[in-house]
């Protein structure tokens, strides 16, 4: 069998509800990676989604809840910007308006302080002299993170970095 390959293990519905009870109470989980890790398990789809339907009335999974977590985690820990979180959680398949409502909750000043702070020590590692090389590649940099375009010429500008 090749590496990439993942192993499917044929599991009846009991054994599979209680591995999926554990790997939702483990950390928080999207519905797609729970519903991916049920058909690792070998179950059919009706019985993916019956478990499913299990699951978040026994609340081992809530999509909102998960949804918070991970903006949370994602921006406080690891310092991403709102588009890159929004396009991971979009590739989770998590729905729209729980990705906005998550995001609402963001502190838009903590979210200023952030693009600053990563202006700041970006522009420390910066070797370039060219100011305009120097500038694109400091935004560059930002934008990678996934902050708004607007947002890092606003910081730039109200604290000389531009």
């Amino acid at each position: 069998m090749e590496p990439s390959e993942k192993r499917t293990i044929k599991l009846d519905k009991k054994t599979a509800l209680f591995k999926a009870e554990h790997y939702c109470a483990y950390q928080e989980r999207a519905q797609q990676e729970v519903r991916d890790k049920l058909y690792e398990f070998g179950l059919h789809s009706d019985e993916v989604e019956e478990l499913i339907s299990e699951l978040i009335s026994t609340n081992f999974l809530n999509e909102e809840r998960f949804a918070q977590a991970y903006v949370s985690g994602k921006f406080s820990i690891k310092k991403w910007g709102k588009i890159k979180i929004k396009q991971a959680l979009k590739l989770k398949k998590v729905p729209e308006k729980m990705i906005l409502k998550a995001l609402n909750k963001i502190d838009y000043d903590d979210y200023l302080k952030t693009i600053l702070i990563s202006a700041e020590k970006k522009s420390a590692q910066i070797t370039e002299k060219d100011p305009y090389k120097r500038r694109n590649k400091l935004i560059t940099h930002l934008m990678s993170k996934g902050f708004e375009n607007n947002l890092i010429m606003e910081v730039l500008k109200s604290n000389n970095l531009y």
